[in-house]
């Protein structure tokens, strides 16, 4: 079966500029379609993808920019397969509560935007050629520009200010870098310049241009996730960014710069990947300490997911960066699913209670539980599985990458596991204050609504599956994971092959 992946690609755009141009009622349900299509689209991939194959599969390359040897190439394998099934998931869960709760002001555009921002993560996620991978990349800050702007909490000016400036300097630089990959690879070939990752992958570039090349594409990548220290525009925006955008946001973008060092760093610069290995990891490991700590010590619902995310996405990074670890990057690809679908049921959570509270502080929550054992229960299943528990969605993808590390760095491994145990503080600290203890003066108690269900509970349904079951995940990578992990190492095997007599 052949699926053109231009139609998954823009066709939530396609609805969504649609729905602008109608009435202010029909832009919600033209987002929600154009966004279960492309989630249809995904669910279709998932069962015709051909295991135990590391090629790219379902391919569309066609000439773009000759002049300048940018193509129109999109493909997909291992790597993102998964992650393509998380976005259209997500934001399709984004437009169904979009459609139930419509914004008071300017509908057409808020639909508009959200679905130019998917199409905008599905073409970071399909691109083959470097230069694409850039272009969606970049066009990804786009209509979060305007969904904060517009749409943000009182301090919106200020989060914006500080989203662009920190951002808009990481893909400038990787702008820079692209274009000089392309350049140095041609430079050391018979060919003219090409932007193909698989031909820059297999071009061998000189460890020197490797060295700066990759520090500009790490730098953008550790600004959007973001790490530790380069999260200072993650308060503010975290904390003014509309919840329905802010639970696709911290489930797909972030994970849009892990996949990057999945893409293109380790094929592209395994010189450079094995040189800088050391410090990527202990950037890694201060964000699990650092992420950790801060979530702790807030109060704001909103906060304390936003760190929790810095140090899952600090456990990410320490599996890829296992290199020559396969264990360790299966677990980071699990990682990032299961991360994104237990942040987006968490921020849709937070949203509900923000209705029965009039507050995200979790010090004027409580008593929430009483009359809403519903939503208190798919609470605790959502939290359990932050923790990592044997049997959760994160305990897979957790132990994998601990299992790579250990096998890598040892010391590294055993300091980032204190980021499990405090996991469990934090966590259950926001749980336990916002269902039980005393209500607040503000509380109103009701359960969930058949309208959150359709929201809440299947998302719920995928945590707990991936919990259960997260083999078929693992089965998809493991061919194109070998063949990733492989490049950093490859110096070494052919050293090691040369030695043996």
């Amino acid at each position: 079966m052949t699926i053109h992946l231009s139609i998954l690609l823009f066709f939530p755009l396609v609805m969504a500029v649609l729905g602008a141009l109608l009435p202010r009622g029909v832009a919600p349900v033209a987002l929600l379609v154009g966004t279960l299509v492309a989630l249809a689209y995904a669910v279709l991939l998932l069962f015709d993808f051909e295991t135990g194959t590391d090629g790219l599969q379902y391919v569309t390359d066609d000439a773009w920019i000759d002049e300048l040897g940018v193509r129109y190439m999109l493909g997909v394998d291992g790597l993102n397969l998964w992650l393509i099934a998380l976005t259209t998931l997500l934001f399709a869960a984004s437009a169904l509560w979009i459609m139930l709760r419509p914004p008071p002001e300017r509908p057409q555009l808020y639909a508009f935007h959200l679905g130019l921002a998917e199409t905008a993560v599905l073409g970071a996620f399909l691109a083959q050629d470097l230069l694409l991978f850039v272009l969606f990349f970049d066009l990804m800050l786009v209509p979060f520009y305007f969904l904060i702007g517009q749409w943000g909490g009182p301090d919106r000016v200020g989060a914006t200010f500080k989203l662009v400036v920190y951002t808009l300097v990481g893909s400038l630089l990787m702008l820079a870098a692209a274009v000089a990959t392309g350049i140095t690879a041609a430079a050391g070939s018979d060919g003219g310049v090409s932007f193909s990752i698989e031909r820059l992958a297999n071009a061998q570039l000189e460890t020197g241009p490797q060295r700066w090349i990759f520090v500009a594409f790490a730098l953008a990548f550790l600004i959007k996730m973001p790490a530790f220290p380069f999260h200072g525009w993650m308060p503010d925006g975290y904390g003014n960014m509309p919840l329905p955008v802010l639970a696709v946001f911290s489930g797909v973008l972030s994970k849009v710069a892990a996949y990057g060092f999945l893409r293109v760093v380790l094929p592209v610069f395994p010189d450079a990947s094995e040189d800088f290995q050391m410090v990527i990891l202990l950037i890694a490991l201060v964000s699990i300490l650092y992420g950790s700590a801060q979530a702790f010590t807030q109060t704001n619902a909103r906060l304390i997911l936003g760190y929790s995310s810095i140090a899952q996405l600090g456990f990410i990074v320490l599996g890829i960066f296992a290199l020559g670890e396969a264990a360790g990057t299966q677990g980071a690809l699990l990682q990032m699913l299961n991360h994104g679908l237990v942040v987006a049921a968490l921020f849709f959570i937070v949203a509900l209670l923000h209705e029965r509270t009039g507050s995200d502080d979790i010090r004027d929550m409580g008593g929430v539980a009483f009359r809403a054992p519903v939503l208190g229960t798919l609470f605790l299943v959502v939290a359990l599985a932050t923790l990592a528990i044997p049997g959760s969605a994160n305990f897979a993808g957790e132990f994998l990458i601990l299992l790579g590390l250990f096998n890598a760095e040892t010391v590294i491994a055993i300091v980032a596991f204190t980021g499990v145990a405090m996991a469990s503080v934090y966590m259950l600290r926001a749980f336990i204050r916002a269902m039980h203890n005393r209500a607040g003066a503000g509380v109103r108690s009701f359960d969930l609504s058949v309208r959150d269900g359709l929201i809440l509970v299947p998302l719920v349904v995928a945590i707990i599956a991936f919990g259960v079951y997260p083999q078929q995940a693992l089965r998809h990578s493991e061919a194109t994971v070998e063949r990733v992990v492989a490049a950093p190492a490859g110096d070494d095997a052919v050293a090691q092959e040369g030695a043996t007599p």
